[in-house]
């Protein structure tokens, strides 16, 4: 495109942009501080660490706001969250690059006079991370720090976890989704890798939190030693990961008085399937998810002597009615001449309900088929010490997209399938990045042609997005100085109907760029639709303003 004024980039830049650079062993990065202008600020070098301690102790209102790279700040306060004076390290700008934001609530040591900057690092390689390699953070992943993180050895990185039912009073929080960091251990590595639940809950547990706690502490003891004899050692591979406990997303485990039900989400017959295809024919085992409608859950506990036992955690002062599970297991061991139709009993944080052959084969048509099944537990002849497992599929998705509004006019993109994007997409212009990171589908009809409807979505919001980026170019520096830095693009396309929308912040874009875009969007639809047709669809794009440091 030799009469573009943008520069398009896809390539992964190297290593050696100042993006990736950690920050220097003595001293803190530059902060940024308001003029007292709306959207004017200046960058402090040299400020001593002494003095920044001595306004955060002072209870400085606002959070000091830590230069990281040209797009990715770091925000601090010392806060005050269940009774602990902690440290709030908030980051800002990881949305750019298609991650979620991270809050770190760190406990603060006593008589602690140095910031903790290796959360800065951190956030930088984090950061870095997803911008080249396109790995992202989300619910119970982890991210691995080097030795000595923290002033510790046994420091090992981070456990990431949505807030669900723990309290978010006084905290300073960026805009959804973010993502809390909790502390884990060298120790406790190999159970936030293969199976995060377990150390979620039995965080929880150690600080009396339900699920767990926001908060870490430093120099505590591991939860977790060797793995010993847990059951976990059939159905992981703990050396080298070669196979861990499947999840699908929304499975449930519920245990309540003689009955425990097992919910599916019909949306995700196609995950369980693939489940059932890799499994053993004589054992199924699965991770389930958090429920949040449950009052309790099974937790499981390392001993000194190292052995795991069962526990409970449950809602502070309320009544225990249904107490979610982490895992089942079904082993088709059981000998028909046994007199037990089948055994349920809970191991570790888990159920295991060991059935006949026949049985096994039974349940495993029911799932391929789809079909609720209720499974009789306990000895023949003896219906009233009985026990029941249920199998349900349910209409019902999991949430997800919590608390994420459009930047063109706040609409709710709560349990609106997004997708990012496949490639990084950005051009650049005037020292200026416009970037590309995913889109939402507020509407979509699959078209007769099946398969292939979503390659043509996928060519379509490819062709919209390149178009977008193109038609603001001349504009990023301006854009960017009027605090426009996210974008969305609304596009809807029905039957002679075609409307675009472009926003930030809420409203939508001044009426001559809103010209500029319809002239160009227009064109790159008519020529999609020509070519491959299209059904009813409304979609939404969102994109990033950024300063070029490649």
């Amino acid at each position: 495109m030799p009469n573009s004024p943008c520069l398009e980039h896809q390539e992964v830049v190297s290593p050696k942009g100042s993006s990736a650079k950690p920050l220097p062993h003595k001293g803190l990065p530059p902060i940024l501080t308001s003029t007292g202008v709306k959207g004017d600020y200046t960058v402090e070098e040299k400020r001593t660490e002494t003095s920044l301690l001595e306004e955060l102790e002072q209870g400085q209102t606002e959070p000091l706001v830590f230069v990281l790279n040209a797009n990715l700040l770091a925000m601090v306060k010392i806060v005050s969250y269940v009774n602990r004076r902690c440290w709030c390290v908030t980051s800002k700008g990881m949305h750019a690059v298609g991650q979620p934001e991270v809050v770190v609530l760190l406990q603060c040591l006593p008589e602690e006079k140095r910031f903790p900057t290796d959360i800065f690092n951190h956030f930088i390689q984090i950061y870095w991370d997803a911008q080249t390699a396109g790995k992202l953070l989300n619910h119970l992943s982890h991210s691995l720090a080097a030795r000595g993180f923290l002033d510790s050895e046994e420091h090992a990185g981070f456990l990431y976890v949505r807030p669900t039912l723990q309290s978010l009073d006084g905290l300073p929080l960026p805009p959804q989704p973010f993502l809390f960091g909790l502390l884990i251990l060298r120790a406790e590595s190999p159970w936030a890798r293969a199976f995060p639940l377990r150390l979620m809950l039995r965080l929880g547990a150690e600080y009396r939190f339900y699920p767990c706690p926001l908060f870490s502490v430093r120099f505590r003891e591991p939860l977790f030693g060797q793995i010993n004899n847990s059951i976990m050692r059939l159905l992981v591979d703990f050396r080298f990961y070669r196979y861990t406990l499947p999840v699908v997303t929304g499975l449930m485990v519920d245990l309540e008085a003689r009955s425990t039900c097992i919910t599916v989400p019909k949306s995700r017959h196609a995950d369980l399937l693939k489940v059932l295809s890799k499994s053993n024919e004589k054992l199924l085992a699965m991770g389930a998810c958090f429920n949040e409608r449950a009052d309790s859950h099974l937790i499981c506990v390392q001993t000194a002597d190292g052995q795991y036992q069962t526990q409970a955690i449950s809602i502070h002062s309320q009544p225990r009615r249904i107490t979610g599970s982490c895992f089942f297991v079904f082993s088709g061991a059981l000998k028909a001449s046994s007199g037990y139709l089948a055994k349920s009993s809970i191991v570790e944080d888990g159920l295991l309900v060991q059935v006949t052959m026949e049985t096994m084969l039974e349940l495993r048509r029911a799932l391929r088929d789809m079909r609720d099944y209720t499974l009789t537990c306990g000895k023949l002849h003896q219906s009233d010490r009985q026990e029941y497992v249920h199998i349900r599929w349910q209409d019902e998705e999991p949430r997800f997209n919590k608390g994420i509004i459009s930047p063109i006019d706040g609409k709710s993109m709560e349990s609106i399938t997004c997708i990012k994007a496949h490639q990084r997409l950005e051009y650049r212009a005037s020292g200026k990045v416009i970037r590309w990171t995913e889109v939402f589908f507020l509407q979509r009809e699959e078209p007769s042609n099946g398969p292939n409807s979503y390659a043509n979505h996928n060519r379509l919001t490819e062709r919209l997005a390149r178009a977008f980026c193109l038609a603001l170019c001349n504009s990023l520096s301006l854009l960017k100085e009027d605090g426009m830095t996210k974008l969305a693009l609304r596009v809807t396309l029905d039957g002679q109907k075609m409307e675009f929308l472009a926003g930030s912040n809420g409203q939508p874009l001044p009426l001559h760029y809103q010209d500029s875009l319809n002239q160009s969007l227009s064109a790159v639809v008519l020529s999609v639709c020509q070519r491959h047709g299209h059904a009813a669809l409304q979609l939404e794009l969102i994109f990033y303003i950024l300063e070029d440091i490649a």
